[in-house]
C-alpha cells in the first residue's frame, strides 16, 4: 500500500533560498521558464522565469546536452549548476550551468516581446493575448499586488472578529434595482445577475453581526469608459451593532493602513519594479456631498450642474482639492442626496433628503461606497412604497428585519478600481486579470 504524507522538500529550490548563503559554491537544481537568451558568443546569459522572480544562469560549457543555440524563448526546463554570486544578476545570484533538461517547447514563437522591460503592444493587444502578456514581468506584478490588496482585506476582518461569506450571484432580484441588469432564464423562471450582494450580506448580519466576501458583480450598463467594467470584483463588508455611519468609514480606513503596511513589507519587490509610491492613509479627511461641490466650484471657478451626484470632473477635483489643502490621497465625500442612493439607505434624521453614506475618493476617483442602512422593518417598507418599489422576489430579505435586526452598514471596494488607482494606470482594464466589457467575451 502506498500513501501521501502532504507537501514534501523537492530539490527545486526557490530564490530566496538560493540567495541563502549556504548554498554558494553548492551544486543546485532550478525549474522555470525560458524569459530570455542573451548569446554574447563565448559565453549566454540565460534568463529563467519562475512565480518568485527572475533568476540568471550562465551557459559557458559548449558540450552540455542542448546548444545555446536550440534554446528558445517560452521553454520550460530543468536546470542543474553551481551557485554562484554575482551583484549585477537579478537577485544578486546565477547559476553557472552543468546541466540542462527541457520539459517543454513552445510550438511557434511568442506572439508578443515579453521579455522587455515594458510591452510595447496596444492595451487591445494585450488583452488578446492575456496569459502571453503577464508573462512580461511588470505586467505580472500588478496582479500581485492585486492579491496583496486582497489578502490584506481578508487578514484585517479576519482580526475585527469578521466571518468570511460567499453568497450566490444568480438572484429573483437585484439589490439595487434599476435596468442595468443581466436577465436570464432559470429553469423557466426569470432571474438576473446580481449587482451587488447586498441583501445576502445583511441578511447575514443577523447571524454573524461581521461578515464579508469578495467575488464578482455583474452591471450591464452599456458604457464604454476607462473606469467602468461590466464584471468586476468587489470586496464587501457588511457589520452591526454600529453607533453611527463613519464607523462604517474608521473600518475602511484600518483597511487600508493595513494592506499599506502589508504591501510595504511583503510586496516591495513589485512596487520597486513598478515604481509605486505607497498612500497616506494615518488619516483621511471628510467632507459632506454638498460641501465638497461648493469647495471645488469655488476654487476652480466651474460651476455646479448636478445637484444630486458627483460627475467624473467633479471627483477629480475634490481629489485634487484635498491633496494641494490637506496632502491628501483619499477623502471621503459623505451624506449624498437620498434621491441617489438605494432605498435600504438611511436617511439622515436631521434631513431626509440627504443619507448617512458615503463614497470614498482616491486620487479623485470613487473607489468605494457605503453607508448605513435601514435596520427597522417598518421604516424600510414605508420607504420601498415610497419609491414605488414592488416586494415581488425581496419577500425572504424583508422576513429578515421582520423579526429583527440591529443597527449596521457596510460598504464595497472596486478592487480593480482600487489597484488601477494604486498603479497609476489610466485604463481599469490594464489591472482586471480577464476584463468583459461590451466588446470582450474572450479570453
Amino acid at each position: 500500500m502506498k500513501y501521501i504524507y502532504g507537501t514534501m522538500d523537492h530539490e527545486d529550490l526557490t530564490i530566496s533560498k538560493l540567495q541563502d548563503k549556504v548554498y554558494i559554491g553548492t551544486k543546485v537544481t532550478v525549474k522555470g521558464a525560458i524569459h530570455a537568451v542573451r548569446n554574447m558568443g563565448e559565453i549566454a546569459f540565460v534568463i529563467l522565469r519562475r512565480w518568485d522572480g527572475l533568476l540568471q544562469t550562465v551557459y559557458e560549457d559548449s558540450s552540455l546536452d542542448v546548444s545555446v543555440n536550440e534554446l528558445k524563448e517560452g521553454e520550460t526546463v530543468c536546470v542543474r549548476g553551481i551557485l554562484r554570486e554575482e551583484k549585477r544578476a537579478p537577485g544578486g545570484i546565477e547559476i553557472l550551468l552543468t546541466s540542462i533538461l527541457v520539459l517543454s517547447k513552445p510550438k511557434e514563437t511568442l506572439p508578443l516581446d515579453i521579455s522587455k522591460w515594458k510591452l510595447s503592444a496596444s492595451l487591445e493587444a494585450r488583452l488578446d493575448q492575456r496569459a502571453i502578456a503577464l508573462r512580461n514581468i511588470r505586467e505580472r506584478s500588478k496582479f500581485k499586488l492585486q492579491e496583496g490588496i486582497v489578502r490584506g482585506f481578508r487578514e484585517f476582518l479576519y482580526e475585527q472578529g469578521f466571518t468570511e461569506i460567499h453568497t450566490p450571484k444568480i438572484g429573483a432580484k437585484s439589490a439595487e434595482g434599476g435596468a442595468n441588469l443581466f436577465r436570464l432564464e432559470y429553469f423557466h423562471r426569470p432571474a438576473v445577475l446580481q449587482q451587488s450582494p447586498q441583501f445576502y450580506k445583511q441578511m447575514m448580519v443577523g447571524v454573524f453581526d461581521r461578515v464579508f466576501e469578495t467575488g464578482p458583480v455583474f452591471r450591464a450598463e452599456k458604457h464604454n469608459t476607462k473606469r467602468h467594467l461590466n464584471e468586476y470584483t468587489s470586496l464587501d463588508l457588511e457589520m452591526g451593532y454600529v453607533e453611527n455611519f463613519t464607523d462604517i468609514m474608521e473600518m475602511e480606513t484600518g483597511f487600508l493602513q493595513y494592506m499599506v503596511n502589508l504591501l510595504d513589507k511583503d510586496y516591495k519587490k513589485e512596487l520597486d519594479l513598478l515604481d509605486i509610491k505607497l498612500p497616506k492613509v494615518d488619516e483621511i479627511p471628510y467632507v459632506t456631498f454638498t460641501n465638497a461641490k461648493e469647495l471645488v466650484s469655488e476654487k476652480y471657478h466651474r460651476k455646479i450642474k448636478n445637484p444630486y451626484d458627483l460627475e467624473p470632473e467633479e471627483e477629480l477635483l475634490i481629489g485634487q482639492y484635498f491633496k494641494e489643502e490637506d496632502n491628501a490621497d483619499f477623502v471621503f465625500v459623505t451624506h449624498y442626496p437620498s434621491k441617489k442612493r438605494p432605498f435600504y439607505a438611511m436617511d439622515d434624521p436631521k434631513d431626509p433628503t440627504f443619507t448617512l453614506s458615503f463614497d470614498l475618493l482616491f486620487h479623485g476617483m470613487e473607489i468605494t461606497t457605503g453607508g448605513q442602512r435601514i435596520h427597522d422593518y417598518c421604516e424600510l417598507c414605508q420607504k420601498m412604497k415610497a419609491r414605488k418599489i414592488e416586494v415581488d422576489g425581496m419577500q425572504k430579505y424583508l422576513d429578515v428585519f421582520r423579526y429583527g435586526m440591529p443597527p449596521h452598514g457596510g460598504l464595497g471596494i472596486g478592487l480593480e478600481r482600487l489597484t488601477m488607482q494604486l498603479i497609476g494606470d489610466d485604463n481599469v482594464r490594464e489591472t482586471t486579470l480577464f476584463p468583459r466589457d461590451q466588446g470582450r467575451l474572450v479570453p
